[in-house]
């Protein structure tokens, strides 16, 4: 019998529902549990640290769904699986308040994303758009607006008179992935899953997961530990984000902004009541300190450079975790000895997660 096929024995007896072992609980694992649960599986999820750990990769991100922005830095794979997520996104938040019965339990817009640069960096602005002028399908390509000053300021009103050019890339969007989490933490307490907490896991093997001298069975293992996996996935390597969360009441922002610099890209993406989360580029970094002064400066410097309103913003938190990445920097959803590995979301995790668990649910049903 094929163990990811629900198949009905003679006599009409009740079809056995698959029972699957998750390690990690991280947004690929609460994602794919959550999946898992809505089509009548069993699931038991096993995770190193608590639910209330909020220095993980999952936390630690801006939730940008981005796949235009991302592609001058990216490839067509990349822009595949974000256009995929870009379909599931809208449907997934809507299927999770309706399990919730809470509508409105997850932020999610989808208002497109405004990158913009300053007069001496229009350089870098412009190597920006070419790349994305040879990267773009044809198809996208409308999805692309070049603006002006007027333009910008039609835009985000905010920023009137600050730059002379921008660029609208339409359809691209955000959601909070702190109220993502936690309403999937929720979902997966009201629909029955087994989430075994701050266990660390000793081995994977076909059909066990192994962990403090206890054996959890399952008809199928799945390892969504992300950088934890590194020591079953040597090619795995962790990239370092950081994050700055502010509020700020002097600027208001409709969508997120890119902004173009030499040597580093910020994002700000506003959230509701004055949040907004600032990030820059990954350093290929393992380090898993705190935020370091020069972080804080360059990135404050930088939101300061955005629009001068925001050196009265307070800052509420700044954090830092790893993102795992592969070589060729692609996620993958794959068997190994009897075990599937989903992994390495790299800087795309939001952008990408949809898809991929997408991917490994078309396998295991």
């Amino acid at each position: 019998m094929n163990p990811f096929e629900e198949t009905s024995p003679r006599h009409n007896a009740p079809a056995k529902r698959l029972h699957v072992g998750i390690a990690g609980a991280g947004l690929l694992g609460r994602t794919l549990a959550w999946r898992l649960l809505r089509a009548g599986c069993q699931v038991t999820m096993v995770d190193s640290r608590l639910r209330t750990d909020d220095n993980t990769a999952a936390m630690v991100a801006a939730a940008m769904l981005s796949p235009l922005a991302e592609l001058a830095i990216s490839d067509a794979v990349v822009f595949a699986m974000g256009q995929r997520s870009m379909a599931l996104w809208p449907q997934w938040i809507a299927q999770l308040g309706q399990d919730l019965d809470a509508p409105e339990s997850v932020y999610f817009r989808q208002a497109g994303t405004l990158v913009v640069a300053h007069a001496a960096d229009r350089g870098s602005f412009d190597q920006y758009q070419r790349l994305l002028d040879y990267k773009l399908p044809a198809s996208h390509r409308p999805s692309m607006e070049l603006l002006d000053a007027q333009g910008v300021a039609q835009c985000e009103p905010t920023l009137a008179g600050r730059f002379e050019h921008g660029m609208l890339l339409h359809g691209e969007g955000q959601l909070a992935n702190e109220q993502w989490m936690a309403a999937l933490g929720q979902a997966l307490d009201r629909m029955g899953a087994r989430w075994v907490e701050g266990v660390e896991i000793e081995r994977l093997l076909p059909g066990q997961l192994v962990a403090n001298g206890q054996t959890w069975e399952a008809d199928v293992v799945v390892d969504a530990r992300g950088i934890g996996s590194k020591p079953a996935l040597p090619g795995l390597r962790g990239v370092r984000g950081e994050v700055l969360r502010v509020r700020c009441a002097a600027v208001q922002l409709q969508r997120p902004v890119r902004m173009i610099h030499p040597r580093y890209q910020i994002y700000v993406a506003p959230r509701p009541d004055h949040w907004f989360v600032v990030g820059a580029t990954e350093l290929e970094s393992e380090d898993q300190g705190s935020v370091t002064l020069r972080s804080l400066l360059e990135l404050g410097s930088a939101l300061y450079s955005l629009h001068p309103g925001f050196g009265e913003a307070r800052v509420e938190r700044m954090s830092a975790a790893l993102r795992p990445a592969t070589d060729d920097d692609h996620a993958f959803c794959e068997q190994r000895g009897g075990v599937w590995h989903i992994n390495g979301l790299y800087r795309h995790g939001y952008l990408c997660a949809p898809a991929l668990v997408e991917t490994l649910l078309e396998h295991l049903l």
